[in-house]
């Protein structure tokens, strides 16, 4: 991991980087003639989904809301295709001891409703999205500022924390010293906000104000959110097209089916039915490379028979039970690779050299043996039923299946997909505790550091530890790679924190994702970055 601090840039070097990117030039019978030099004016259809809360950055930790949220905001910095970190909002980002960070904004920047990008912009919204009472998705995000409380409502501003010391100038302390601060203030959590959002931030999350390259024109709810070009952004993602139509759709193989029959421009997952053949399918047209995306399945630590020494051993059978390299490969034809850790190959610092790692790999005898000796402890009912939960409106129920049938054949146990018709509906069952077995959680990185793997999920309280899972030892382990002096010592301890979840285990790794998509002949300049995600604003279409 290397970062860099200066004044035009901080640059953030993702292992594999020249790997990341896979961008088209075809002229379809669709192309703009003009769109290697010039805007072009059609508007790009997109497979999505229904957020499941409204547009909020602080709120904002799916990608279905992402996708707009990305586009509707401009943060202090943004990421490039290849995980490299650029400056946008601000001017520079510098500090003498990786604690007290002073961070000045360029001029001209205004949001969608006419009024000015400050400093005071970013201090409040992040003070806002911190508070306790405000119940944010994201707001664990502010933990290393000053001021900070998990327990009581606190300002970071009174608290010292955040100081808008004019327009253009916002002072950050942090609790301790962290060296890549800087990488994370692309994400949601960091965005700016408008006066007008908190004069009424129900109505605001319904039709968001933002000062990113794209304004909201519509969201009509589970049906597609349209975005047209802000004729008065700034910065330097500058829509090359006429905007954006997220379609919320609940098949990925109705989506899959509408990109062959040109009636949708980009798909941003394939689905499995369409592994083998989809690269010959779109001729040219996909995408199969490495991303920060891992699959993994998360253990709720409300399930009984996951709890104590028993619980243990249940987790280490089940994980032995595991024929990753077969399911890799049959259901997901190689566009998968089996997990060796908690994090991604693509992000530096990775290795698959983890202690404990050893069981990640499928071993028929030893998951036997873990799971005879948790029934001596405290056996589970005659009739116990593994269920492996997720949404059904994307592709997961083969993959499910595949894993399910894995589980049984060496265990003896039964196992079932368990669907939720949507993915909110999901993702409300899970934040709500009401998940009546393991589930799947698919990360996709926020910004390219191994933390973001590590705190963001399995930190006690944040906000997507999903499966409720707590440990001190890790916490502290957490807490002092955040505060390491270099990056090199930062991944050191990192890896001594995922020797952590090794032994526990509060979820169970599978695969690290590819990113599999694709685009019709209808479009050009596709390219999809780091974290999987394609980036819309480069790509052209011919009205």
């Amino acid at each position: 991991m290397k970062i860099r601090r200066y004044a035009g840039v901080t640059t953030f070097i993702v292992a594999g980087a020249l790997a990341l990117t896979a961008c088209s030039s075809g002229s379809g019978e669709g192309s703009d003639e003009s769109s290697a030099g010039g805007a072009s004016t059609g508007v790009i259809t997109v497979s999505n989904g229904e957020p499941q809360n409204p547009l909020i950055p602080t709120m904002t930790n799916e990608t279905n809301g992402s996708t707009a949220i990305q586009n509707l905001f401009a943060g202090l910095v943004y990421y490039g295709a290849d995980g490299s970190v650029h400056n946008e909002v601000a001017e520079s980002i510098e500090s003498d001891d990786n604690q007290t960070w002073t961070i000045k904004l360029k001029d001209g920047w205004t949001f969608t409703d006419g009024t000015p990008v400050t400093a005071e912009s970013f201090a409040k919204a992040w003070d806002w999205g911190a508070t306790l009472s405000n119940a944010q998705n994201l707001s664990y995000f502010f933990e290393p500022i000053q001021g900070f409380s998990y327990d009581e409502d606190s300002s970071l501003i009174e608290a010292g924390g955040l100081t808008a010391e004019d327009e253009t100038t916002l002072v950050v302390k942090l609790t301790q010293p962290e060296s890549d601060f800087p990488t994370r203030l692309g994400y949601a959590a960091f965005f700016p906000l408008p006066e007008s959002f908190y004069e009424d931030t129900e109505a605001f999350g319904e039709n968001p104000v933002g000062n990113g390259p794209y304004k909201l024109e519509e969201w009509a709810h589970n049906e597609a959110i349209t975005l047209v070009p802000n004729e008065d952004y700034a910065g330097e993602r500058t829509p090359q097209n006429g905007g954006l139509e997220l379609i919320a759709y609940t098949q990925e193989d109705t989506a899959y089916n509408d990109l062959l029959d040109g009636n949708l421009d980009i798909i941003k997952n394939v689905p499995s039915s369409a592994f083998q053949t989809f690269e010959d399918d779109l001729a040219g047209r996909a995408v199969n490379q490495p991303s920060a995306v891992i699959q993994t399945m998360t253990v709720p630590e409300w399930l009984e028979e996951f709890q104590g020494e028993a619980g243990l051993l249940r987790r280490q059978a089940i994980s032995h039970a595991i024929n990753r390299e077969e399911i890799t490969e049959t259901v997901f034809a190689g566009s998968r690779t089996p997990a060796t850790d908690f994090t991604s190959p693509v992000i530096d610092g990775w290795t698959e050299e983890i202690p404990g790692n050893e069981v990640l790999e499928f071993d028929e005898a030893k998951a036997k043996e873990l799971w005879a000796q948790a029934e001596e402890i405290s056996p589970v009912p005659a009739d116990y039923k593994l269920q492996i939960a997720s949404n059904a409106d994307s592709d997961h129920q083969t993959w499910v299946d595949a894993t399910c049938n894995s589980i049984k054949n060496v265990l003896g146990i039964d196992c079932e997909f368990y669907p939720y018709p949507t993915f909110d509906e999901f993702l409300d069952a899970r934040d709500n505790g009401e998940v009546p077995g393991m589930f799947r959680a698919g990360w996709q990185a926020d910004y390219p550091a191994m933390s973001n793997f590590l705190g963001p999920i399995y930190g006690t309280g944040a906000g997507s530890n999903d499966g409720q899972w707590s440990n001190a030892d890790f916490d502290a382990k957490l807490s002092e790679a955040n505060g390491a002096s270099t990056p090199e010592e930062a991944t050191e301890l990192y890896k001594q924190a995922e020797e952590i979840l090794f032994q526990t285990l509060p979820g169970i790794p599978l695969w690290y994702s590819n990113a599999t998509g694709g685009w019709s002949e209808n479009v050009d300049n596709v390219e999809f970055g780091w974290d999987s995600d394609p980036i819309l604003y480069q790509v052209t279409k011919a009205e």
